[in-house]
This record gives C-alpha cells, structure tokens and sequence, in this order.
C-alpha cells in the first residue's frame, strides 16, 4: 500500500513540546512522519504561542481552529443537564467539526488517528463523512480510572467534598462515553500495559489494543546545559500546576512532607515548575525555602539544576512523561507509586518509592546528604529513560499502521 496519508487531531498544538499532552503528541508525530504522511488538525488555545514552522517540518498543518472556553456557570448548567461527561464537552467546537468535515472533504485520508478523550466526540462527524477513514483513538489516559481515583483521594477532605461530588457524577457518564469511544473506533492505543488492561476490561477484550508507551527526545535532556547557579533547587517538580491530580500532589507534598524535611534540612529549597499556578497553591508562596516560578520557557534549566526531582502524586492515570524527563536528565527520582505507575522500573536502582510521609522525608533527606548515591541513581535512571526515546515507537506503530512495513 506504501505510505498512510494520516489525519491527527490534537487539543493543542504539540509546540512547544512543553506538558504531557503536548509532548506525547509532538513526539508521535515524529515518529508517523517517518513512513506516512500527516495532516494536523488542531485547537489553539488563546494566548498561546502559534508556531506552525517546527511542525511543518514533519507534517501539513491546517489552520489552528481556536479552542472553545466555558464560564463556570455554563460547565455548572452542564454538569447537571447533560448526560455528557465533562471531558466529552471541554472541545466541543462547531468549527472545529466544520474544518474536520472541510478536510475529509479535500483530501482523502487513510486514517484519522485522535490524540486523547477530549477530541473522541469527533468519531461521530468522521463516521458520517463519505470518505470513511480507518479512526484511530490514543487513550493519553484511562480516564474513568483516573477519575475513580480522584473521587476516593477527594473524599478524605471535607474541604474538597464539591470536587467530589464532581468526581461522583462524573463517573457514570465517563465510563459510558470512554467505552463508547473504545468500541467505536477501528484501532486504540494505550500508554502503558496497566492502561491497556485497564482498557480492555471496560471492552470485556473486545478489540486489541495497542501499547505505544510515552516518549520524549532524550537528547534534548542528557545533553542541557550545564546548570545555571540561580535555577539551583534541592528539589524539584515540574507539570501543569492547574491539572486536579499535580495541585493534589503538591498542596499533599507541602503539608505532609515539607515541614519535615525544613526541620531536619532547614535550608532545603523546592523549586514547583509549571504554568498556570492554581489559586490552592498561592498559599506556598509564603513556605520558607518554596518557589513556584509559573510558566518558563522550558523545564531543562530547572531539571539540570535539581538535586532531587519529586513526584508525590495521589491521582492519575497513564503514565507520567515527568519521570522520563527527570531520568533522561540524569536525577535522582522519588515518587508515590501512583506517580510511577506504568513503567518497569527498579525500586532502590533507578528510583525511590515512598507513599507515607514519613518515608518522603527519610528518602529526600538521606539523597540530599549523599551525592555519590545520587550519581549511582542517575546512571541508572539515564539507562532506563532512553528506552523512551521517540525512535523507539517507530516499530511498534506498525501494530496500528501496518503498511508502514513496505512504505518507501
């Protein structure tokens, strides 16, 4: 058959490749531009940087369609009108619809492959096009898993009751749709083996799915520049600091774990490295020793200059990029075992698991007074993180796209 001629559809941009979403995204495109050719369909969101350029290089870029905002009362009205879940209604975009059904219409594709949950509401304008393309759906997350855990992490709070119940009526409405999406497109891909399973029984094994796991360009970490002494932190966490299950970890991190680490480090400095500070965390501007720097740049500076990197999650599905970051960086890691969930990794060699507070401070305490046992982990961690390259998703993607196998 030779090359697939491949439609992507993304909730943003993928460049800058900067958060998980984003790098995934950028990251597959790479790799699908190696044997097929690909049209990018995609959300712009307002204020964000346009730059088409660094995706011309691999791709067709159709025009940015702007991504569509809901007023808290309209998400509210939703919430209790709708039987849609929230997620499925985030990108719902008339124009969106009309640019996709303009692009079926103009060319014609092999497949459409759609990055995340939020665009899988799309299939149905894709299945009633003429042109009938193959749909390939990529879980990012599994989403009604995610939002399980969300619900039990929410309820120990009675200050986070609301977001609960939030969580409560989600739930239902999610799994119908998340199933409904599995069901209704022809191929599904899956970030890790445990997202897979997680899958497939929601499907009872109905379909194959395949696992692409996340990727990132390790080069671009292994080789940073050396630290700048202003960008120096003991430790560190990057992410989008407005995502439920990153503001969860952090304000966890800051009342469980810190207090004990300034008592017996006192001079100890946590660098929290992300755009969009949620209102919750403006109170950790006044902790000793804490920065929340909001948006930078790129996360490499603030990677090279950590001590630690940290991953205290409490929620979350899929599996988190951050830590093939932090690895490919060459850091020492600690994280919950939520935060690892996903990858094989090697507790004690290439990271440190610790779920109790009290195990947080005695791991964070005992890297920072010993940097030769640093520099053992972050040996180790540089081996593990480059079996997460984006080259090495090229094969498999053969599984999804198998004409790739004779493409020129």
């Amino acid at each position: 058959m030779g090359m697939a001629e491949i439609l992507m559809l993304t909730p943003q941009l993928p460049y800058p490749p900067q958060q998980g979403t984003s790098l995934r995204n950028f990251h597959m495109l790479r790799a699908l531009a190696e044997h097929h050719r690909i049209t990018l369909l995609s959300f712009v969101e307002a204020g964000s940087p346009v730059q088409l350029e660094p995706l011309r290089r691999y791709c067709h870029v159709l025009p940015p369609v702007p991504a569509p905002t809901r007023p808290t009362a309209e998400r509210l009205r939703q919430l209790f009108t709708n039987r849609r879940p929230d997620v499925a209604l985030r990108l719902a975009s008339g124009e969106f619809d009309r640019a996709l059904n303009e692009a079926l219409s103009a060319h014609r594709y092999d497949a459409v492959q759609i990055e995340g949950i939020e665009l899988a509401a799309t299939i149905g304008t894709i299945r009633a096009h003429p042109s009938a393309p193959r749909i390939v759906l990529d879980c990012h997350n599994a989403e009604t898993a995610l939002q399980r855990r969300a619900l039990r992490t929410d309820l120990g709070q009675p200050s986070r009751w609301p977001a609960a119940l939030y969580s409560a009526l989600q739930i239902g409405r999610l799994a119908r749709f998340e199933r409904w999406a599995l069901e209704a497109a022809d191929a599904v891909m899956a970030v890790s083996e445990t997202d897979r399973d997680r899958l497939l029984a929601m499907i009872e094994g109905s379909k194959p799915i395949t696992v692409i796991p996340n990727t990132i360009d390790v080069g671009e970490y292994a080789t940073a520049a050396p630290a700048d002494p202003a960008l120096r932190y003991d430790l560190v966490f990057t992410g989008k600091m407005d995502y439920r299950p990153n503001v969860d970890g952090i304000l966890w991190f800051a009342v469980q774990v810190w207090p004990g680490v300034r008592q017996r480090r006192p001079q100890t400095t946590f660098a929290i490295v992300g755009q969009r500070p949620h209102p919750r965390l403006e109170p950790l501007r006044a902790l000793a020793g804490v920065t929340l720097t909001g948006k930078v740049p790129e996360v490499q500076p603030y990677l090279a200059g950590a001590s630690v990197y940290v991953i205290p999650l409490r929620i979350g599905s899929g599996t988190r990029l951050k830590l093939i970051e932090a690895m490919a960086a060459g850091k020492a890691v600690i994280s919950t075992t939520i935060g690892a969930e996903g990858f094989a990794i090697s507790p004690g060699d290439n990271i440190i698991l610790a779920d109790q507070a009290a195990e947080w401070v005695e791991a964070i305490v005992a890297l920072l007074d010993h940097p030769e046992r640093r520099d053992e982990m972050a040996a180790a961690a540089r081996a593990f993180a480059a079996r997460f390259d984006w080259r090495q998703i090229v094969p498999p993607l053969r599984e999804i796209y198998p004409d790739e196998a004779t493409a020129g």
